[in-house]
């Protein structure tokens, strides 16, 4: 194997001594795998020079790089830590021993088999190192990026499994601890193999315009440039090209809001580095004075930096003949480049000598949270918690006192509440956000000031919040504290409260169960009281029980209502593999279901789908445009009644019956009543299961004024028809 690489990159940073380090643990790992294959053939030590080589990128110290390249060697070559202590030292040692106890931990592959509960004790075991040291989760990271690169020797199986965990854990861990060049690589490894399909025709669609992007790009730049010359501003200026999995979610944030792949025009981005602060906020003003900036586009990370550390600013400008086309621009200091590209890695990479990371432990302060918040946490509840609360994109509100607390994205009032103090939340009965009353489930925004009303006695909290359709909580740590407080409640109430709760859930569905106690070892529960207590304190809820009824109505016996017709509804055009982008048919060639046809990108109406031997297609010179898509594929629907109660009130059946087209959700027939200043509703809907008719009664239930909303009783549909 060739070492060049690995000395060349750690040449730039360590001095000649640590330098020495890194060669001989080269020369050790060389012996002590000698002969040893990786099941793609190649000699055993590729990966652990690679991994080395990542972690050199990252500008690591000398026994980090140690470390890696010996990191196999206890486990592989039957040699004991003791030794390597000897040869290298505690420092190094202690890191492979680090790694090499992560390595024996029994991940499991399959994840068919409930492999939750083992996943999490690993992840818990993970976060013990990384509190001893951070180090050896970079090694693991490092590790897992070399393995995902080679899991082509693998069985389909486990290429599947291991990518589904890259993807779940280890990318989002990357991103939490700021290493940007690890987490997409993750990304886009993970996402080859989950999505092959999706993923080759992204690349595809990118190459095609890859060479009219970079002019475009060029040309901004040398503008740019040619500003910053004029104001005595030094920096760089070049193109940042996005990659295939953050292209995936553009498409499907993209097609939620009804646009099509067409829209996205920054798949390309300019990044503008410069010495100092001052010199982001001069580049801005130039940005703005030379295009029109799109002010929604814009977000001040550098005095509002994310959780992760990340700073920068990003605007969102027109450029362009006619200044049509907007452009992603990126402001930042090479230092905090240099953050966006190492996280908390750069915190060693002051390790040998020059000036410390003064910061650094509030860079990890949500890792000190969650090491605490674990050992309270069952399994399942902590692996949830990693996922919902840490995992994901974050807002940042205050206190009444001018204090800054961190939620994921999409949190409530109820959740900050319960995050101050569990009292105060069970107690909360209303939420002020800057000055101003909203309800429960209103969705914090960053900046938002958020102050709790609560009841001066004791108060139980609700069931209903912890209901995922009505939005009141969105963290795992409120939703397991709620269940917590109901847990405490004698067995017998959880029993009866589940039963009533149970009973009028599925009543309210129109739902019939025969056998309760085959419901439940349906569910996991082996009896009946288990499954009732389970429903009690919020264990279980009726969105979950109604997913279950929906996807294995023939294990479970009903008392079914008379077998109502189903029929087929098409799903709609596809475009590289998702639904629903905005789609229109040509009126040259009236493409119908079962001819070939291809997608044309318009400037401004999405795609235009023509038959393939369309002579507008053939005959059309931009080829790039022209985009593959699909039909849709069929699905079974069937007619259900619903009732819908309600004080009535201007705008009543709008809001009602746009919440239904929300859903994609058909309606056939509609009937009113009026008696008594109460609106009642009589409605045919066309469901595909009885998750979806769950889903729509509880949105219907949070609209302004309804009373109730139910499955109809047939007699009653007749009688007001």
């Amino acid at each position: 194997m060739d070492p060049s690489p690995l000395f060349a990159k750690a040449r730039e940073y360590l001095p000649p001594d640590k330098l020495a380090i890194v060669e001989a643990a080269y020369n050790y790992a060389l012996k002590a795998h000698d002969g040893q294959k990786r099941k793609s053939g190649v000699p055993f030590l590729e990966h652990p020079l690679q991994t080395a080589i990542t972690l050199a990128d990252l500008q690591l110290d000398a026994s980090t790089l140690a470390a890696a390249l010996l990191h196999d060697v206890p486990e592989d070559c039957n040699i004991p830590i003791s030794q390597l202590e000897k040869q290298f030292g505690p420092d190094v040692s202690k890191l492979v021993d680090g790694v090499t106890k992560l390595s024996r931990l029994a991940w499991r592959r399959d994840i068919a088999v409930s492999s939750q509960e083992t996943q999490a004790e690993n992840l818990r075991k993970m976060l013990i190192a990384m509190a001893e040291d951070l180090r050896v989760v970079f090694i693991k990271l490092a590790d897992r990026l070399h393995n995902m690169s080679t899991l082509e020797a693998l069985p389909p199986d486990r290429r599947q499994a291991i990518a589904q965990e890259t993807l779940e854990i280890y990318a989002p861990l990357a991103h939490r601890l700021g290493i940007w060049e690890i987490k997409w690589q993750l990304e886009d490894l993970s996402f080859r193999y989950l999505q092959p399909e999706q993923y080759r025709e992204i690349a595809r669609m990118v190459a095609v315009r890859r060479s009219l992007r970079e002019g475009f790009i060029d040309d901004a730049a040398r503008v740019l440039r040619d500003e910053m010359v004029i104001a005595g501003i030094q920096g760089e200026v070049y193109g940042r090209p996005k990659h295939i999995f953050s292209i995936f979610n553009k498409i499907q944030r993209y097609t939620a809001i009804g646009r099509s792949f067409g829209d996205i025009h920054d798949l390309f981005a300019l990044r503008v580095l410069v010495n100092t602060v001052p010199d982001c906020y001069k580049v801005l003003g130039i940005i703005h004075n030379t295009w029109h900036p799109i002010t929604e586009e814009f977000n001040d990370y550098i005095a509002n930096p994310k959780d992760n550390g990340y700073q920068s600013l990003h605007t969102t400008v027109m450029v362009g003949d006619g200044a049509s086309t907007p452009l992603e621009i990126q402001i930042r200091t090479y230092e905090m480049h240099r953050m966006s590209e190492y996280g908390v890695a750069a915190h060693w990479r002051y390790k040998e000598g020059a000036k410390p990371d003064l910061n650094f432990e509030e860079k990890i302060s949500w890792l000190r949270q969650l090491i605490d918040w674990q050992s309270s946490l069952d399994s399942e509840e902590f692996l949830t918690s990693l996922k919902e609360d840490f995992f994901v994109d974050q807002v940042f509100v205050y206190t009444p006192k001018g204090e800054i607390r961190p939620f994921p994205s999409g949190a409530t009032p109820l959740d900050f509440a319960y995050r101050i103090h569990t009292d105060l939340g069970h107690r909360c009965i209303g939420a002020k956000v800057n000055g101003k009353l909203v309800p429960l489930n209103y969705e914090l925004k960053n900046s938002d000031i958020v102050e709790i009303v609560a009841s001066k006695t004791e108060k139980a909290p609700s069931l209903d919040w912890i209901n995922p359709d009505l939005g009141f909580v969105k963290t795992a740590h409120a939703k397991e504290k709620i269940r917590a407080w109901y847990k405490k409640q004698e067995r017998t109430q959880n029993i009866e409260r589940g039963r009533a709760i149970l009973e009028k859930e599925l009543k309210r569905m129109g739902v019939d169960v025969a056998n309760y106690e085959e419901l439940a070892g349906q569910l996991g529960f082996d009896t009946t009281d288990d499954f009732f207590a389970a429903v009690g304190y919020g264990g279980i809820t009726p969105h979950q029980i109604a997913t279950k009824l929906a996807g294995e109505p023939e294990e479970i016996p009903l008392a079914k209502p008379t077998a109502a017709p189903t029929r087929h509804k098409g799903s709609g055009i596809q475009v590289l593999g998702v639904g629903d982008l905005l789609t229109h048919l040509a009126q040259c060639c009236h493409p119908v279901p079962g001819d070939d046809i291809i997608g044309y990108i318009t400037r401004s109406h999405g795609i235009t789908v023509h038959r393939k031997n369309c002579m507008n297609v053939v005959n059309e010179e931009e080829q790039e445009r022209l985009i593959n898509v699909s039909w849709g594929q069929m699905e079974d629907v069937y007619p259900v009644d619903i009732q819908v109660e309600a004080f009535d009130r201007v705008g009543l059946l709008r809001d009602i019956t746009t919440t239904v087209a929300e859903e994609k959700i058909n309606i056939t027939s509609v009937n009113t009543q009026y008696s008594d200043d109460v609106f009642t509703m009589f409605a045919t809907i066309e469901i595909k299961n009885m998750a979806q008719l769950n889903h729509i009664l509880n949105r219907l239930m949070r609209l302004r004024g309804v009373i109730n909303a139910t499955k109809a009783n047939n007699a009653r549909m007749n009688v007001s028809s």
